[in-house]
Formats: structure tokens, sequence, C-alpha cells
């Protein structure tokens, strides 16, 4: 089983909210599935509509902490080992939960990072892929599959963690 987190930058803004729920709305599916137990989402800024969807899809909602890493301000309050970093508007495509389910099961003590490909991500995200691919993971981002104890341990990754390619990916809404 895994935590979701769900970090919504800038909540104020017009699609802000409907892009949060389109993200929570996908991962009604993982619920059901027995993979997703519990999700948090972060504001980057306190908003009560988000504290409105926070209460009404029954997640935890945690404000980032200035300069800090969301990622790591849901993983304090998360409650699994794994961690699905997500931003709000992603919408895992088809199949994201069988290969979630797969890699979790069978990951080795040592793996502490998967990442989902994002195929939207404009030239220099996908080159940024590329130079991680080569040099390690400094930090987690959208669409990554990180254990917790790896997100608390600070929010840049030291040594650098080494990737794992799922055949998952996200779409945006």
């Amino acid at each position: 089983m895994l935590s979701a987190v769900t970090y919504i930058a800038r909540p104020a803004e017009p699609d802000a909210i409907d892009q949060l729920a389109d993200t929570l709305g996908t991962l009604v599916a993982g619920v059901a599935a027995g993979l997703v137990s519990d999700a948090v989402i972060v504001a980057g800024a306190e908003n009560e509509a988000v504290a409105t969807v926070a209460e009404a899809t029954g997640a935890t909602l945690v404000l980032r902490p200035r300069g800090g890493s969301p990622w790591m301000a849901g993983a304090r309050i998360a409650r699994r080992d794994w961690v699905l970093c997500l931003a709000a508007g992603d919408v895992p495509a088809e199949g994201w939960i069988r290969t979630l389910d797969r890699f979790i099961g069978t990951a080795r003590p040592e793996t502490a990072l998967a990442r989902l490909r994002r195929p939207h991500g404009g030239l220099p995200a996908r080159l940024a892929v590329r130079g991680e691919g080569v040099i390690g993971v400094a930090r987690a981002r959208a669409g990554d599959l990180v254990r917790r104890e790896t997100l608390l341990a600070g929010p840049i990754f030291s040594p650098r963690l080494k990737a794992r390619r799922l055949i998952a990916r996200i779409d945006r809404a």
C-alpha cells in the first residue's frame, strides 16, 4: 500500500481546484483496489476551497512550509512506507494500479525511487530526466514513487538515487 501526496502550488488560480479534484478522483480506483490507503494534500497557501475538498475526500491537508519541499511535508503525515508524489492536475493513466502494486511488491530494500513517465513534459524536463539517468536523481518531483524514509531524510537525496523507470505514465487533466 502507498500514501498519495498531491501538491497544489497556487490554489487561488481559476482551474486549480478542478485540477485537484481530477487528481483525487483518479486515486479512488487505487483506493478500491487496495493500493492507496491515505491521501495528503499539500497546499502552497491557505485556501478555503482546498480545505473543503480535503474534508470532503477524507484527505489530510498540510501547508507547505516556506522554502520547504512539498513532498517532505506530505511524507511527515503519510502513513505508508511508499509515497506517490503528484501535482494537482496529474492523472495516472490506465494500468497505473497494477504497475505500482507490482513494483511495491517486488522492490528490493535498497530501491528507494521509481518514476512514472510524464510524456507531456517539455524539452527542458525531458533533458533533465536524461541527465538524471546518468548522474542520479537529486530530489523528488511529481510522478515519483519514493520510500517515505527517503523523503523524510531531506529534500535533496544524498547520495543521488537511481530512478527505476516504470511503464505507467501520468497525463495532465
